[in-house]
């Protein structure tokens, strides 16, 4: 009898002990697996993070202590485990708003198994000097855009950038079909050049290597966008309504900032639409990259039409895009035809991901996003009780992400989505797939997301009300 040589054995592309190796090989061997030849292992390295980090991570073990877990033996197990968005925002807003800097610190503190204790704090007055003297001692913090009104920090360090590193490449490669280790491409990007929001952070970190270098990448705006802005821009306008700005008492380059900030704004469409047809010209014929959200694209269509401007880039560019519209109205239905038919560009390679988990989900060429075995995909009905794993199942999503070593990976999303379990995607890629709708919950009803945890409400009441203290 002959064995299939085609897929090796799990326990060898899959090592309990090195998550962060098993997309050493690519991606193909993993999206060649079906999610249930990988259960045994990921429930192993479930079990190993809950050891190793609930007696280091403060938050986890007050959390585990008040939902009384004290091991793990199975997904469900570490439901009552999982943080919703409220806790990398748990923060008192004063914080923010007084520059206390040791007290946001001790704060986020307890949800990394760093001693941030031992970070020089002297000298700082800005929010993103705090992230930037972090990142020096060996943090990645990611933040996310504040659209709540709060800032989410995401504790990432650089221990995990060699795993989120591959995560993203790898994803990469899967939907565009180009290495971005080795086939390096012009890219453009109509945004700013970096920053301590999450993506662009990411941008920074992977999207310049894989273009050949910063000359090879070209942003609209060569600043980066600053974290303090972000995450006092409503209460700034309030004030601002009110004549009260001044009582702020913000720091005048703060200010200053924000008259840029807004004045960029105001001509962000011109703009936009200058950067890309000057790129047209000196990039005619040539390979490029093309980022930006599908808003961006779509408006940068139009406006090309009407101006009788068109590209004329070499066949074999490509586009990798997401964001939604963006407030865009009338997008055209095929709007992914629409804008391959601009740009004159094929291929539309897309990942979805968010700010807290690492391991990213490549689109394949049916539309579907395909979870790799580093991520364990979880679905939540309204009453968060768990969905079954089989079928087709909608509902709130949440994870574990195996990837991080420094912080907890478990977390609940504000994202409805479609899991459909059946390994049967005509693109031939096996793992849980999703979409192709995914859509947020604090959009569909109107407001700030509320979620109704997965453990008891008085546990995990009295959690939120010790990881947020200042």
């Amino acid at each position: 009898m002959s064995l299939a040589l085609d897929v090796p054995a799990t326990s060898v592309l899959l090592p309990p002990d090195r998550p962060g190796a098993w997309l050493d090989n690519g991606y193909e061997p993993l999206l060649a697996m079906s999610w249930r030849d990988c259960e045994d292992i990921q429930l192993q390295v479930l079990k190993r993070r809950f050891g190793e980090m609930k007696g280091q991570v403060q938050a986890l073990e007050r959390l585990a202590k008040r939902q009384g877990v004290t091991s793990v033996e199975s997904v469900e197990d570490v439901l009552p485990l999982l943080f919703d968005h409220r806790v990398y925002k748990s923060y008192p807003l004063s914080l923010i708003e007084t520059r206390d800097f040791p007290k946001l610190n001790a704060w986020l503190d307890r949800l990394t198994t760093h001693d941030l204790s031992k970070v020089d704090l002297s000298g700082l007055i800005m929010i993103d000097d705090w992230l930037t003297r972090l990142d020096e001692a060996g943090m990645l913090i990611g933040t996310s855009s504040g659209t709540t009104g709060k800032l989410s920090f995401v504790p990432r360090s650089k221990v995990e950038l060699p795993a989120w590193t591959r995560s993203y490449n790898e994803a990469s490669r899967a939907t565009s079909g180009v290495d971005p280790y080795t086939d390096h491409v012009d890219t453009f990007f109509p945004g700013y050049r970096g920053g301590h929001h999450m993506l662009m952070k990411m941008l920074s970190l992977f999207n310049i290597p894989a273009a050949g270098g910063p000359e090879h990448y070209h942003t609209l705006y060569q600043t980066h966008i600053s974290v303090d802005l972000m995450s006092l821009a409503a209460r700034m306008q309030v004030a601002e309504d009110r004549g009260e700005l001044d009582k702020l008492g913000l720091e005048p380059a703060l200010l200053k900032a924000r008259e840029e900030m807004i004045a960029q704004a105001k001509r962000r469409d011109q703009d936009i639409e200058a950067w890309f047809f000057k790129l047209f010209e000196e990039f005619r014929g040539k390979r490029v990259k093309l980022g930006g959200s599908f808003g961006d694209l779509v408006k940068t269509a139009r406006s090309g039409i009407e101006k009788g401007l068109r590209p004329g880039f070499a066949p074999d560019s490509f586009i990798m895009t997401g964001g939604g519209m963006k407030g865009l109205k009338d997008a055209p239905q095929d709007w992914e035809g629409y804008v391959k038919d601009y740009f004159g560009i094929e291929k539309i390679g897309m990942v979805y991901g968010m700010s807290e988990v690492m391991g990213m989900s490549p689109r394949c060429s049916h539309g579907h996003f395909h979870i790799m075995p580093h991520t364990i995909p979880i679905l939540f009905d309204r009453d968060m009780k768990m969905r079954p794993r089989e079928g087709v199942q909608t509902g709130r999503y949440a994870f574990f992400d195996l990837l991080p070593e420094t912080y907890w990976g478990g977390f609940i999303s504000g994202d409805q989505v479609t899991i459909h379990w059946e390994e049967d995607c005509p693109c031939g890629w096996k793992g849980p797939r999703v979409g192709p709708v995914i859509t947020r919950f604090a959009e569909m009803e109107g407001g700030d997301d509320k979620i109704t945890c997965a453990g008891t409400a008085q546990a995990y009441n009295e959690f939120m009300d010790f990881v947020s203290q200042g």
